[in-house]
């Protein structure tokens, strides 16, 4: 068979396709629409702010001024290139595994893995287990997001179950080949860490894996063209080159073999995987670039710089509590720090139930119709879960200009 993937596709006549398309709550409907669910799911992940934010979110290398240098965005995009390539060639469902591709990172943290480790620091501090970019994704596309709908209120993303399942699912970090996926529909709150369930579509198994092959080789590149890996380093690559037979390893040479060995190697019956050769290669490759370029000495100013300044964001923000007064609180200093204070306020008015005062409060209730997660404000725990969500969602650039307003107090005036 040509497509030997297409009987297990996720499409109409598949036997689970009502469950991976159903939504917890229903979109509105378009009599004229042309869109599959998928397609639909990958429209609003397009749309979404979230997305747009990724364009100035670090991938590996701070380097907010350098164009040239992968961001969190054009990642993504790599994702979903090399993850529809491998679908449509297989005879998966592509508008399934855009959407799950374009999706799969909308939960970073600023600053790339460094803002990870800062975030779960400050979780631990209030009782909050580690924060995780997979399960933070699926938070932002479920309670965070928000879409204005055909009679102009803003409501919650609302994707299919298979997009939402193929986000939290696509951890690629366990080295496994032969994904599979996995067979019961269960609650996603039930992810209790990274990689602990596969995606329980073909699609997203398709997606967990390209991630790992889209990564690899573009953050080898950025670290030549940065400068990062000295003569050494430089060696040990040629090595993992010369012992399969390459020429050269970069991003061309590894898409396209990665790629190609996937589609040569997968069948229903021993699921998503490459030659044990390829296998091996991309291994080797990932544990280089653990050792010479994720743990690399290299970052440790940066790794403090990070902590400083999301740490001041938080112990700032947090200084605010005051249950359901918190918001007045935060706009009562909106002269001294204009944007971190107001913008800060508005994400409360937002996403809890405390209303806002006056003709904007009156705005709010009737436009924003989501959920409303933080309740009151009861507890500080919930405080301080809404700066986290505040600022796992801020771009670089975003937290150095309010963290900048924190070093540059402008007093009230006479």
């Amino acid at each position: 068979m040509d497509k030997p993937f297409a009987p297990h596709a996720s499409r109409e006549g598949h036997p689970d396709y009502e469950q991976h398309t159903r939504r917890e709550s229903a979109l509105y409907a378009r009599r004229d629409d042309i869109r599959s669910p998928y397609a639909r799911d990958y429209t609003r992940i397009l749309h979404c702010l979230a997305y747009r934010r990724l364009k100035h979110k670090t991938q590996v290398f701070f380097n907010i001024d350098n164009d040239h240098i992968c961001t969190r965005m054009e990642h993504v995009q790599h994702v979903e290139s090399v993850s529809c390539t491998i679908a449509g060639h297989l005879g998966l469902n592509t508008d399934l595994t855009r959407a799950i591709a374009m999706g799969h990172d909308l939960g970073h943290a600023p600053f790339g893995h460094e803002g990870e480790i800062e975030l779960t620091a400050l979780r631990k501090e209030y009782g909050m287990d580690p924060f995780w970019h997979e399960r933070n994704s699926l938070r932002m596309i479920d309670c965070i997001e928000l879409l204005e709908d055909n009679t102009g209120c803003y409501r919650n993303l609302d994707l299919t179950y298979a997009v939402r399942d193929g986000i939290i699912s696509h951890c690629g970090e366990v080295d496994e080949n032969g994904l599979m996926p996995r067979q019961e529909f269960i609650d996603l709150a039930d992810f209790t860490h990274p990689g602990q369930y596969n995606a329980c579509t073909w699609e997203g198994c398709v997606v967990k894996i390209a991630d790992k092959i889209a990564y690899l080789g573009r953050d080898i590149e950025d670290a030549l063209r940065l400068r990062f890996l000295d003569e050494e380093d430089l060696r040990g690559l040629r090595e993992i080159a010369q012992r399969h037979r390459e020429a050269e390893i970069n991003t061309t040479v590894l898409i396209h073999n990665f790629i190609i060995s996937i589609c040569q190697n997968s069948t229903p019956e021993t699921g998503i995987r490459l030659s044990e050769e390829y296998h091996e290669m991309l291994t080797e490759i990932k544990h280089f670039n653990l050792k010479h370029i994720y743990l690399n000495p290299k970052f440790g100013v940066y790794k403090k710089y990070v902590a400083l300044i999301l740490r001041s964001l938080f112990e700032f923000l947090i200084g605010f509590y005051a249950g359901e007064a918190t918001p007045e609180r935060l706009l009562e200093k909106k002269s001294s720090y204009p944007l971190l204070t107001t913008d800060m306020a508005q994400h409360l008015y937002h996403y809890s139930a405390i209303r806002r005062p006056g003709e904007k409060g009156e705005e709010i209730l009737r436009r924003y119709q989501n959920r409303k997660i933080y309740g009151h404000l009861e507890t500080e725990q919930l405080y301080a879960q809404a700066i986290l969500d505040y600022i796992s969602g801020m771009t670089d650039a975003y937290a150095l200009r309010v963290f900048n307003e924190l070093l540059t107090y402008r007093s009230a005036p006479v």
